[in-house]
């Protein structure tokens, strides 16, 4: 039986030692959605012959698995996967972005999965630069509403610190309260996620930033990285008396993402059709499809 361990804030050392290596930029691979998401996800992991595994639960409580981290033998790992989910009379679920997670499976299985693919939780992936730059014909109006916030407002940006936190979760609990969030069961996890992530700042290693016009925050937002490439935008929240607050959030911020980052990850839409629109509003260069693979037929290994 392979032993999984829950993925704490103490486990981040180890986990990114795995994952920011790693090609996957799925935001569901930050350490920050690992831990602060633990909750409904029972995110876990293994040490396997020198790999990561990293283990979810579906809503059905199955397990289900990422591809190994690492450069151990991935044969033997998925062998021993396969022997574990025979053993405990269940399915043998993986998931992740393709055309990876289906090339990486074909080696191994030889079209023995199935997969499904929803496009309500593909992923959005920008290019820093554009986000932080917004130039050209596509940010026009992007740049036109933040102008306008700031030619209205004298606002200072100051990034994200344990001392100004506890005012970033009163805004939040001021936009729940505005958005009915005791009606919507994804906001309300949404706020605890949050909750969670704010506890743990400085252990997951978070950045974000906040506006403040007047001495009040009326904008926020924090991330952290997903791996060498990518950096997640997890949170942003915004008082929409302040019209233009998410667009200039978004840029400042954006603008202070280190520039090893070649991608932006903003998150799935999760089918909300203002969700949606607002962020293909926004041009992404490519939206990450991200697909469950179950296992249809007897795997032989070679």
């Amino acid at each position: 039986m392979i032993i999984f361990y829950p993925i704490t804030p103490a486990d981040k050392s180890l986990i990114t030692s795995y994952t920011l290596l790693g090609e996957y930029r799925d935001n569901n691979l930050s350490i920050c959605n690992l831990c602060s998401w633990h909750f409904l996800s029972e995110s876990s992991y293994a040490i396997l012959n020198h790999q990561l595994l990293i283990r979810f639960r579906d809503r059905e409580g199955n397990p289900i698995y990422t591809l190994p981290f690492g450069e151990g033998d991935t044969t033997l790992t998925l062998d021993l996967l396969h022997q574990d989910a025979v053993a405990n009379n269940q399915p043998l679920l993986f998931f992740g972005p393709t055309p990876f997670l289906r090339e990486e499976l074909e080696k191994y299985f030889q079209g023995r999965f199935e997969y499904t693919c929803p496009r309500d939780h593909f992923d959005y992936l920008y290019l820093r630069e554009a986000l932080a730059e917004l130039k050209g014909k596509d940010y026009q109006p992007k740049r036109n509403h933040a102008n306008r916030f700031r030619k209205k407002y004298s606002y200072t940006y100051t990034p994200l610190s344990p001392e100004i936190l506890p005012h970033c979760l009163e805004l939040a609990q001021k936009w729940c309260e505005r958005h009915n969030c005791e009606e919507d069961r994804n906001l309300q996890l949404e706020q605890q996620a949050m909750q969670f992530a704010m506890e743990h700042f400085e252990t997951l290693g978070l950045s974000g930033g906040a506006l403040w016009v007047d001495h009040e925050i009326v904008a926020f937002t924090y991330g952290a990285p997903i791996n060498y490439d990518t950096f997640c935008v997890h949170i942003e929240k915004a008082n929409t008396d302040f019209d233009g607050a998410y667009t200039v959030i978004n840029q400042e911020f954006a603008s202070r993402i280190p520039h090893s980052f070649t991608y932006i990850n903003r998150e799935e839409d999760l089918g909300i059709p203002g969700l949606r629109k607002a962020k293909l509003s926004y041009s992404p260069a490519l939206l990450l499809e991200k697909c469950r693979a179950f296992f249809s037929g007897r795997i032989i290994f070679t």
